[in-house]
């Protein structure tokens, strides 16, 4: 069997989930099912070949959801790493070794990446504007941004895209910017930044990526390649103002973390060096090839940043080839984490246990190799009745049934060869070669229906041959039409490894057979005369329409609850947590409205006149659009009476009334009950 190439050993990297939510079947058919496809092909091939994967713990989606819960961007990570971890685990995603970018190990790898580049001037710094949220006292990445979009006016689009209508944006594009921590506009301010130099790098990408990978890469990750190069690179910031991350290892950096598009794909190099000390030859020695399997969203990260990355290390190898899929869509829409519009891969893992090898399955033959595909819960069922059950499993089952018949589940001997024998057992040996072929070629969709075929061919052998009707007859010649049945059986167990591990599995042990090298697929001679079978496992079972309408069911209730939320203004998200002694410092008191008349000169501002139980003092309320002055004498309200004064429009305000406002904007007092004195001390 011919190999990949001349190369010693092979690294290979899938992209790093972001550790804010769980895996989904997108996730598995653009990245996971494939590479581990891959990699254990390689491994049956005796090859060096390590499989990095990792959380990605470090991106403003986590810092997101960790203010949204009132929780640690930490207590997030940890949460969903163990996940994600477990599901693929048992889903059967063979890792060398899953880390994470939370680790030690990689703050110090990604720390000392940056300064190797920092130290040998690789950087360039530049002031720029950014927004930055006054209220809170922090600049605002991307996504802590929402407006309205430009394009399609959808109003809660984020700072760098509109997930309505898919557009890149930046933050400055949005219509009425606000704050995701506070809601307040936020406002332009300076702050420096380190950025890569991509335009330096643009040339000698041309060449490596446009001359040198011509024919070589997928079409789709060339094309996007191209496109980014020839629009021109710009600088790209690799440092954010947070304080969730890599901390920028420089003096004069302070509140500065290293960007996550910069950390992230150096996790995998992190993870090397967590996983064994010999870790410098599977990233520094040229005889190593290094693949990346990712999304299609992840191209330019994998094709342009981090090549250009290692090429200003310097020590570093490039990808030798980077096999994006395109996306995987559900029931025919954009899978979307936010809508919960997805099959989980923990809920499938729990709702159809034992069926790792059906959505292995279904996920490969349909996968988005060159264009978006569409997962169905009917073509899953379609798939698994029409070609598991009844192609694989029935020609699987068939053969071993009729030998324990006949035979006593011994393998009987081959006597003499037809043609139509010979005609089999040449054609069995085409398979394993095409299927290499298809598998070097990562077009794994192809590779796959390769191993459908022999099944295929394995009954039609069986049904021309109907061993049944010839037994009573001519025993000698159902003992060769069963041994060479078996013998398709046997190299079903191989060439299925890397598609449907578990299921091979289960072959290899009906058929007393140990694990096979992917070169043994061409031996046709894997069972000896006489060798014991066991009973033969059921390898796949038939799924109901009941179990595919739970499923669709799933799907509508979602999507009528997300046309319920949507009708629903959003929620501000919560505040930063702030410390019990802050809190205890306000002083909140009950008091009554005495007086009420607008401040000349504004539409905003009511003055009023309020008994605190402590004093009559007056207070400026931006509620004048809400509530008209005499509408409200009278009106039993909380005041934060130790607020200190403000002068608003030439008059001292001596506290804020407190009110509280729906999501549609409307206005309502925050009142005592009737039965509170003036002066009351609310705790």
């Amino acid at each position: 069997m011919d190999r990949l190439s001349n190369f010693k050993r092979y690294t290979v990297t899938s992209a790093l989930p972001y550790a804010n939510g769980p895996v989904h079947i997108g996730h598995l058919a653009g990245v996971y099912v494939p590479a581990d496809i891959f990699v254990r092909f390689l491994r049956m091939n005796g090859e060096d070949v390590i499989f990095i994967g990792g959380s990605d713990e470090h991106g403003v989606p986590i810092t997101i959801k960790a203010l949204r819960q009132g929780v640690t961007p930490q207590e997030i990570v940890d949460r969903y790493h163990g996940m994600i971890k477990k599901s693929f685990e048992e889903f059967g995603i063979s890792f060398d070794i899953y880390s994470r970018t939370s680790n030690k190990i990689h703050h110090e790898t990604a720390s000392a990446f940056f300064k190797k580049l920092y130290e040998d001037g690789k950087f360039i710094e530049k002031v720029s504007q950014q927004y930055y949220d006054e209220a809170t006292g922090h600049f605002l990445a991307d996504r802590y941004i929402t407006g309205t979009c430009p394009h399609c006016g959808y109003d809660r689009a984020y700072g760098d895209q509109c997930e309505k209508c898919g557009t890149s944006l930046n933050a400055t594009d949005l219509i009425e910017p606000s704050s995701v921590l506070s809601g307040n506009k936020p406002v332009l301010r300076d702050t420096k930044h380190w950025f890569l130099p991509l335009d330096q790098y643009e040339p000698w990408l041309r060449e490596w990526i446009l001359e040198g990978h011509k024919g070589d890469w997928k079409a789709n990750v060339y094309g996007q390649c191209k496109s980014w190069i020839e629009q021109g690179l710009q600088p790209r910031a690799v440092t954010r103002d947070l304080d969730w991350g890599v901390k920028v290892p420089i003096d004069g950096a302070d509140g500065k973390v290293l960007y996550v598009w910069f950390d992230a794909p150096i996790g995998y190099i992190s993870a090397t060096r967590e996983l064994t000390p010999e870790w410098e030859k599977y990233w520094k020695d040229p005889e190593t090839k290094l693949i990346h399997f990712i999304g299609k969203d992840n191209i330019v990260f994998h094709c342009i940043i981090f090549p250009a990355m290692l090429k200003a290390e310097g020590s570093y190898i490039l990808p030798d080839n980077v096999p994006a899929n395109e996306f995987l869509n559900l029931e025919g829409e954009k899978i979307s984490t936010s809508r919960n519009w997805a099959v989980w891969l923990h809920e499938y893992l729990q709702e159809f246990p034992g069926k790792q090898d059906v959505l292995r399955y279904v996920l490969t033959s349909n996968a988005p190799e060159t264009k978006d595909n569409d997962f169905t819960w009917k073509d899953f069922q379609t798939r698994n009745n029409s070609e598991l059950v009844a192609i694989l499993g029935n020609f699987i089952n068939r053969t071993v049934v009729l030998t324990h018949k006949y035979f006593e589940g011994k393998v009987p001997a081959a006597i003499s060869y037809t043609d139509a024998d010979k005609a089999a057992l040449e054609e069995m040996r085409q398979f394993p070669g095409r299927i290499a072929t298809s598998l070097y070629g990562y077009r794994f969709r192809e590779a796959l229906t390769e191993v459908m075929n022999l099944a295929r061919l394995g009954n039609k052998y069986l049904t021309d041959n109907e061993p049944w009707k010839k037994f009573s007859s001519d025993p000698i010649r159902v003992g060769t039409i069963l041994n060479l049945s078996l013998q398709i059986c046997a190299q079903l167990a191989i060439v299925a490894e890397p598609f449907l591990p578990f299921s091979a599995a289960k072959i290899r042990h009906t058929l007393n057979l140990p694990k096979f090298k992917w070169e043994d697929a061409v031996a046709l001679n894997w069972l000896k005369e006489a060798q014991q079978l066991n009973q033969p496992e059921l390898l796949f079972e038939k799924i109901e329409d009941s179990q595919i309408q739970t499923q669709i069911q799933k799907l509508l209730d979602t999507k009528k609850a997300n046309l319920e939320a949507q009708a629903k203004p959003p929620v501000k998200p919560m505040k930063e947590s702030i410390q019990y002694d802050d809190f205890v410092k306000m002083d909140i008191r009950v008091g009554t409205i005495l007086e009420a008349e607008k401040v000349a000169k504004t539409d905003k501002l009511l003055k009023l006149k309020i008994d605190t139980g402590i004093d009559q003092r007056i207070v400026i309320s931006g509620i004048a659009k809400y509530f008209k002055p005499e509408e409200i004498i009278g009106k039993r309200v909380c005041v934060l009476a130790n607020l200190s004064p403000r002068k608003l429009k030439g008059i001292d305000s001596q506290g804020m009334i407190l009110m509280a406002e729906n999501p549609d904007g409307t206005l309502f007092f925050v009142a005592p009950p009737d039965d509170a004195m003036n002066g009351a001390d609310i705790k």
